[in-house]
């Protein structure tokens, strides 16, 4: 909270963003699109897996993608509730998550403690790297061949064996960005 001025900058800039974009978002936008085919290969890749692609698991994955934000179980729950109307207990999400994590399916964001859809079939030992913007709070999610063998490269003269290997970089998204560059038009006189 900026005391002399008595606001959080980071709320009058995701004002001032909500409003010159009409509350359209990038990474909202790009999430929709993705949802519906991401879904349907979720279900095919567990069929080809010979596992199963439960409602709940389905219901928890939906939930992710119905927005561009990380969230955490109770976040789903409260999704889910209005989605079903009924009470999903928590600990049936953390099973449903666990699922997905291990199919692929979802990352964790370990530093905010909440998980993300992930419409992309990484490898098992490929870095992946989470852009997470603290303006519209949306992820995107990349990777790279090179990046990656340099890490592994690292890790190997280190002697290191990674559990995961994820890098979580905060700062401003590329149409957060572009918002917070514009200059405000001058009203003419």
């Amino acid at each position: 909270m900026n005391a002399r001025l008595g606001h959080d900058p980071k709320q009058a800039h995701s004002h001032s963003h909500e409003e010159r974009h009409g509350g359209a978002c990038d990474h909202a936008t790009h999430r929709a699109i993705l949802a519906p085919g991401a879904l349907e290969q979720a279900a095919q890749l567990c069929r080809d897996r010979g596992v199963r692609m439960t409602p709940i698991r389905h219901e928890v994955l939906s939930a992710l993608y119905t927005t561009h934000r990380p969230l955490g179980a109770y976040d789903i729950a409260e999704i889910m509730g209005r989605e079903v109307s009924r009470r999903v207990a928590p600990i049936t999400i953390y099973r449903a998550l666990e699922f997905l994590l291990e199919q692929g399916f979802i990352h964790k964001l370990e530093t905010r403690n909440a998980f993300i859809a992930c419409p992309h079939e990484h490898t098992p030992d490929e870095l992946v790297v989470f852009l997470i913007c603290e303006a519209c709070g949306g992820v995107d999610e990349a990777s790279s061949p090179t990046v990656s063998s340099a890490m592994s490269s690292i890790l190997g003269e280190a002697g290191f064996i990674p559990r995961a290997k994820v890098v979580e970089i905060v700062g401003l998204c590329a149409h957060c960005s572009g918002a917070a560059h514009e200059e405000p038009v001058a009203d003419s006189i």
